[in-house]
């Protein structure tokens, strides 16, 4: 384990030997940070999230550097970083001083430009968050929130709400989501057993809809009323 220690020189195994220990250890440290840090990047997060980058970078870059005091610092900051999440958890003071209140940008149709300076975000970066949510014109956004994690919350007045059977109070089937049973020319088996069906079935469906061969078959799905949608490759 000599490699894990600062050195003037490596050999090559002792590269591959660090990169590899580094990755799993990262790996290992994502899964306890959980899904929170990677897809809503607070302060907290964010900070964690870009100094153990540093720290981890550096001894891969540098034989000199030793892999082990990084392991140790990167262990430190996991261990604050779950002790912040928790007492944020526990003390809503401590979330109040940390993370940033949401911010009114847009209300009844007018642009706020005191949440704009305070979001401190454009016009135009408004606008292309309110083109994100398919909204094309302001005076449509009955209310529009600057969330702490950088996203925007936007409600619509209720007269260009988009329509949908709630509304009309009609009756709708139940959610059904097509099972995937070919996948890049691969039967799924598991998938077919579910649903008591075989290959000799698949084969001959597609024969007789497609006139194709499973093997040419980039993606299909079959849904409970046994509809076949096949994907071929182009």
């Amino acid at each position: 384990m000599d490699f894990l220690q600062g050195q003037e020189t490596l050999t090559t195994i002792e590269w591959i030997l660090r990169a590899i220990i580094a990755f799993f250890f990262l790996l290992t440290v994502a899964k306890l940070l959980g899904q929170r840090t990677i897809s809503q990047l607070r302060i907290l997060d964010f900070v964690i999230s870009l100094v153990i980058g540093n720290i981890i970078a550096h001894p891969l870059s540098d034989e000199n550097l030793g892999l082990k005091g990084s392991i140790i610092s990167t262990s430190v900051l996991v261990v604050l970083y779950l002790g912040g999440i928790f007492s944020l958890l526990k003390f809503p003071f401590l979330r109040r001083l940390i993370n940033s209140s949401p911010i009114t940008i847009v209300q009844d149709g007018e642009i706020l430009y005191k949440g704009l300076k305070k979001a401190r975000i454009s016009i135009d970066v408004l606008l292309e968050e309110l083109r994100e949510e398919k909204v094309e014109d302001v005076k449509k956004v009955a209310l529009a929130i600057w969330e702490a994690d950088g996203k925007i919350s936007v409600f619509l007045h209720p007269k260009y709400e988009p329509i949908t059977p709630s509304s009309l109070q009609l009756e709708t089937e139940p959610f059904d989501l097509p099972r995937t049973i070919i996948k890049e020319g691969k039967i799924n088996l598991k998938e077919l057993n579910q649903i008591h069906r075989d290959e000799v079935w698949v084969a001959s469906s597609l024969e007789s809809l497609y006139q194709t061969e499973i093997k040419n078959v980039l993606l299909a799905t079959l849904d409970k009323k046994g509809n076949l949608r096949v994907f071929l490759y182009r």
